[in-house]
């Protein structure tokens, strides 16, 4: 029987590609760096969690609703961001669409693997307690969900999970989380994604945490971080570099081998922030030992540290720290922070030893519990009850929702624009309205394809390969 036209076309289709893709990151040294150019990446990025923990259920997520995603990611676009953290997800939701509209925009994603829905969480005062194979079904559960997305940056196995009200031992099983975490990774995926910790600022322990997390130990070889996450509000109002104690750190984490980055920053104690920090963040002394760093918070929560407000009409306001942390990014030098070769150490991995840790209330103690029973066979065979996530196509588009200034002046033509294959997102690479009446140039959505994931482009030749395979059957 021969085929149909419609036949043929939908299996050379099959072999296109239609939705463009931003490039895998990886880790260099003490450097994230674009896996086909060898750039470094620097985070410029926001805490992403609408609705803050109160909204954490297993119904929706912040990846879960598309027009959500779309308003947020082209206003993203237009602050300048390339990546986001979210904090909880669920992972037998679908997030298709909305990762791939992040990805379309060119921005990474920074995900934490815990929830606080149990058992989806180690309690820092009885890990031992929830450290249990349905623990995994969590951790696993969203490796699988997002191995596939190349926006897919890091995962975070826990978050402050260390501080002050923590148990000796919390530390040993957080190593053992990475480590079952890095051995799923390298048994099922097919990229090496990144697996660190974000601690708290807490100084008289802060070092000890960082070798802690950092030195590598023969006898769990896949226990240590791959990176290190630092939530840090020590920067306040008309602050410095040195009044802030951002020299302190530096110097803290200068000789460190794997890349650090302010996983959470922004203090909101003087109002409204000005956001000077970025400048010393991305200037020439701390991107010698910082990666860059995620502002606290993308929507406005009951703890006032909002970029924008979600308002019960269905519209939203830019505050005016949205304003003023755009106008921090815009200033930047992003070719000098993303300058190839730039990996700033040649600093060789430490190995672990009670000699590391000063502060005598930190765990000396680097053996690490046993997996629990069941643990290691779903390492092995994989957590098959959750599908992995793909790409959709995606076309650049005005968004529904109506966007107001701080100013109550609204805020006409945000549009998500699709960046070219390979394209992350940085400041003034949008073209979307920023103030009131201000529309985007109907240009922008591209119509030879160039920057359009969804155009579909089949090459001559590929059509026609197909079309003598299937005649020659």
């Amino acid at each position: 029987m021969v085929p149909t036209y419609g036949r043929l076309l939908a299996a050379a289709c099959a072999l296109a590609t239609t939705a463009n893709a931003v490039v895998p990151i990886e880790v260099d040294g003490k450097d994230f760096v674009n896996s086909e150019n060898g750039d470094r990446f620097q985070v410029l990025g926001v805490d992403y969690q609408p609705g803050g923990t109160s909204a954490v259920n297993n119904q929706t997520d912040p990846l879960s609703e598309r027009d959500d995603c779309l308003r947020d990611a082209a206003l993203m676009q237009q602050l300048g961001v390339n990546t986001i953290r979210i904090y909880n997800l669920s992972p037998t939701l679908n997030h298709d669409e909305c990762v791939s509209i992040f990805n379309a925009a060119g921005i990474y994603m920074i995900l934490d693997v815990n929830s606080p829905l149990y058992p989806g969480y180690i309690d820092r005062t009885a890990p031992w307690e929830t450290y249990t194979r349905d623990y995994y079904t969590q951790v696993f559960g969203i490796i699988e969900a997002f191995k596939d997305y190349p926006n897919t940056l890091a995962f975070f196995a826990g978050n402050e999970v260390i501080n002050e009200d923590s148990v000796e031992q919390v530390p040993q099983y957080m190593r053992a989380v990475q480590r079952d975490m890095k051995e799923y990774i390298a048994n099922h995926l097919d990229r090496p994604i990144p697996v660190g910790y974000s601690a708290a600022d807490i100084r008289p322990i802060l070092e000890d945490t960082l070798n802690y997390f950092m030195c590598e130990d023969e006898d769990y070889p896949t226990s240590h971080s791959d990176f290190f996450g630092l939530n840090s509000y020590s920067w306040c109002g008309d602050a410095t570099y040195e009044t802030s104690g951002y020299d302190d750190l530096t110097d803290m984490v200068s000789d460190s081998t794997i890349p650090v980055f302010f996983s959470e920053y922004g203090c909101n104690e003087v109002q409204p922030r000005q956001f000077t920090e970025v400048q010393a963040i991305y200037g020439t002394e701390m991107t010698q030992s910082f990666s860059g760093g995620l502002v606290y918070e993308y929507t406005q929560e009951e703890n006032d540290y909002g970029l924008v407000k979600l308002n019960d009409n269905g519209t939203i306001t830019l505050l005016v720290d949205f304003e003023n942390l755009q106008n921090q990014y815009a200033e930047l030098d992003m070719d000098r922070i993303s300058a190839s070769n730039a990996t700033q150490t040649s600093a060789r991995p430490v190995t672990c030893s009670p000699d590391l840790i000063q502060n005598s209330t930190f765990s000396t103690n680097f053996t690490l519990p046993a997996k629990p029973p069941g643990v290691q066979r779903l390492i092995d065979d994989g957590y098959d009850e959750v599908n992995a996530g793909q790409l959709v196509d995606v076309e650049s588009e005005d968004i529904p929702q109506t966007v107001y200034n701080h100013r109550g002046e609204e805020v006409t033509g945000v549009r998500l624009n699709v960046l070219a294959s390979g394209q992350s997102n940085e400041p003034g690479n949008s073209t979307s309205g920023s103030g009131s009446g201000s529309s985007s140039d109907s240009d922008s959505d591209s119509d030879d394809g160039g920057n359009a994931a969804g155009i579909l482009s089949v090459p001559f030749g590929l059509l026609t390969a197909t079309l003598l395979a299937f005649f020659m059957l």
